[in-house]
């Protein structure tokens, strides 16, 4: 079966309020690909995988198909994926098992989201409608509060402090000054911050504060996905999907520790539970950790033959609505063992200059969270990075990972209720 790369993109710079339409921002994502893809002629494109989270945002249902229609290409097959904040990681995946399966050798996909349409309360709660709506929802649930509980659970099991989450938050703003499509660069300029600035920030609910959420956008992206068979015809530079994995959990995090899926699954991560409080039936993913991550990395790395993540992999970009999100990640994607997400924060191995540099771009908290997008941008942010554009792209070196061959990105809807990742290489 063909390989399948990744051999283009383009951006409509996400910002809290856009004044253009969602439409309109597609059209110039993929402006910008044709306009840096010179021997794309748009009537090659086969198939079109679209990606939007929610049809009450858009305030409109089947908005494929006026996304399609507007950038002229609505005789070809196509389609949107749903999956929550998985959205678009899913519709990555979906294309490239479409050209995998030998069915096209060229498929766009397009990922975008308004979410200013309606105010911030509203944009909540329909964001909140993707958790448990009988259970959940009804006393109250918004994900600020979801979040927060998991990871206090995490900080009450393994001793991260805020000052952990300050520090992940304080790099991620640092890293988005020196990317020109940041949304907080946008909004803040150029100048670095610090943990003071941190903690003057107000609390959203402990022990998260408002540089610890993920930002609230309104942004599209644009990917160009190519089989073996004709991927350097598009680029010279092809960024190679190596491995992909999938996994899930249940709907409701409390659940999880009495988890019969995963009961006995991941012994090694059940035996690490402090012994200060009673063991639930299942110890691990419990509601400290993320268990379709633990999967799908599995899977991930089995297909693109990495046993050593840390030391094989150059660059990174979870997808971590939450800053502590990404501190449990680093567990859950095997780089530590449990509990000792923290011990990376602090020798700095996934800060800029460590050994593993995640969120470059700024990640969701600093770079920008339009839904349907997200992991897009994030994925188009990767392939510049191996490709060696930033430079060009940016005007600033300061990003770029001189070398970089292979990346991971994550992706994730609801509580960690489903997800998957994805190992790219040159």
């Amino acid at each position: 079966m063909s390989r399948v790369a990744v051999v283009g993109g383009g951006l409509f710079r996400p910002d809290r309020v856009r004044y253009e339409v969602a439409e309109e921002g597609v059209a110039e994502a993929y402006r910008m690909l044709l306009e840096d893809t010179p021997e794309l002629d748009p009537r090659d494109i086969e198939f079109i995988q679209c990606s939007y989270f929610s049809d009450h945002l858009n305030q409109q249902l089947c908005m494929s198909w006026i996304i399609q229609d507007y950038i002229g290409q609505h005789r070809k097959g196509g389609y949107r994926v749903e999956a929550g904040g998985s959205t678009p990681l899913d519709a990555i995946i979906n294309a490239y098992f479409l050209i995998k399966s030998g069915e096209f050798d060229l498929i766009l996909v397009a990922g975008w989201e308004w979410m200013s349409e309606v105010d911030t309360a509203t944009t909540n709660e329909f964001i909140a409608s993707a958790s448990d709506t009988d259970w959940d929802f009804t006393v109250g649930g918004y994900y600020n509060g979801y979040y927060a509980a998991l990871e206090l659970r995490h900080m009450q099991l393994y001793g991260e402090t805020i000052e952990d989450l300050g520090m992940l938050a304080v790099r991620n703003r640092n890293n988005a000054v020196h990317n020109p499509y940041s949304q907080w660069r946008a909004e803040h300029g150029t100048s670095y911050v610090t943990l003071d600035d941190y903690f003057n920030d107000r609390i959203i609910a402990w022990p998260y504060r408002r540089w610890n959420c993920a930002l609230i956008s309104e942004g599209a992206a644009v990917l160009l996905l190519a089989s073996e068979r004709i991927a350097r015809k598009y680029s010279d530079s092809p960024m190679w999907i190596k491995g992909i994995g999938l996994g899930t959990d249940s709907m409701r995090p409390g659940d999880r520790l009495a988890n019969w899926a995963y009961k006995g699954v991941f012994p090694d991560c059940e035996a690490i539970y402090p012994g200060f409080i009673g063991k639930p039936l299942t110890p691990y993913p419990e509601m400290a950790n993320f268990g379709f991550a633990r999967e799908a990395a599995r899977q991930a790395y089995i297909k693109a033959g990495i046993s050593n993540p840390v030391r094989e992999l150059d660059i990174a970009e979870l997808f971590a609505p939450y800053d502590g999100v990404e501190l449990c990640l680093y567990e859950d994607l095997m780089w530590c063992p449990r509990g000792e997400g923290k011990t990376l924060v602090r020798e700095g191995i996934v800060m800029r200059d460590g050994e593993l540099p995640c969120q470059l771009s700024g990640g969701l908290t600093a770079f920008a969270h339009p839904v349907g997008a997200t992991s897009l941008l994030q994925t188009l942010f990767l392939y510049w990075e191996l490709t060696e554009q930033i430079p060009r792209k940016f005007g600033d070196p300061k990003l770029q990972v001189s070398g970089a061959e292979k990346a991971l990105i994550t992706g994730h809807g609801g509580t960690g209720c489903q997800g998957g990742v994805i190992i790219f290489s040159r």
